[in-house]
């Protein structure tokens, strides 16, 4: 028998928790679907998701981390859907966030631009 697998988390390690989580509220409507602490441990999780959706953002915060983290060359992008990406674009632009701009890799492609997290991940945003 096939085993069915589905999606559940995307990890990113953040230096400022509280911005991090900050900014996927302002910029997505995120919520935080729960918080795991583990201080002995030195380290605390927070999940965000979206309304109706089942797959979560997990944020991982270690306590001791002094330098930012390499991002490296091997990462690419998480992606998010919107209704309006003109309207969200604009929103996103006002709020400040530095975002790419919009884009398709065809004209019967759906449009696209970038935003980037505080932590320097890109988030794509596809209508």
């Amino acid at each position: 028998m096939e085993q069915k697998y589905n999606f559940v988390h995307s990890c990113i390690r953040v230096m400022d928790l509280k911005k991090a989580i900050d900014f996927y509220q302002k910029a997505f409507s995120f919520e935080v679907s729960q918080r795991r602490d583990f201080p002995e441990d030195k380290f605390t999780l927070v999940y965000l998701k979206g309304a109706g959706s089942d797959f979560e953002l997990e944020l991982t915060y270690n306590y001791d981390r002094e330098q930012p983290y390499t991002i490296g060359d091997g990462y690419s992008h998480i992606a998010v859907t919107v209704d309006d990406l003109q309207k969200s674009y604009k929103r996103h632009q006002e709020m400040g966030y530095k975002v790419s701009d919009i884009t398709s890799l065809s004209e019967d492609s759906r449009g696209f631009y970038f935003i980037t997290d505080p932590d320097g991940y890109e988030i794509e945003v596809i209508h």
